[in-house]
This record gives structure tokens, sequence and C-alpha cells, in this order.
């Protein structure tokens, strides 16, 4: 049996899973799609039921970084 695709919703997810999160930039880069498409998958991932948090840059000009915090099933 030949191993599954990494899609790049699979590829956005790991990356939101690593321990320090990711910004919207490396995500850009990891998927070749454009920011707004990438905030649109954020979107579907919430709607999804995963648990999405927001730390802003600490000093003007640095990244917002988002990670996963919660997988739907554990909020049930």
């Amino acid at each position: 049996m030949s191993k599954p695709r990494q899609t790049k919703i699979g590829t956005v997810e790991a990356m939101l899973r690593q321990p320090g999160g990711t910004n919207v930039m490396a995500l850009c880069e990891a998927t070749g799609w454009q920011p707004h498409t990438i905030r649109a998958a954020l979107s579907g991932l919430r709607r999804a039921g995963f648990t999405i948090t927001r730390t802003r840059g600490a000093e003007m000009g640095d990244p917002t970084t988002f990670r996963i915090n919660a997988d739907p099933e554990a909020a049930e």
C-alpha cells in the first residue's frame, strides 16, 4: 500500500501543531497560497472545531503566530 498523499490543508494543520506555532508568511511559503487563502483556511479549521490561538508579536512589525491548542474531539 502506498503512503497517503499530504494535502496542503494537512501541511497547514501540521505547521499549526508545532510547539511554537507558525505565522501566515511561513504558511504561504509552505503551501504556495496567498495570505487571504491562509486566513480562510484558518477559519475553516475553526469551523471544524479546532481551537486556534493567535499571539501577536512582541514588537511592532513582529509576525502574529497561530497555533492549534485543541482538536475537535477534545471539546466534547
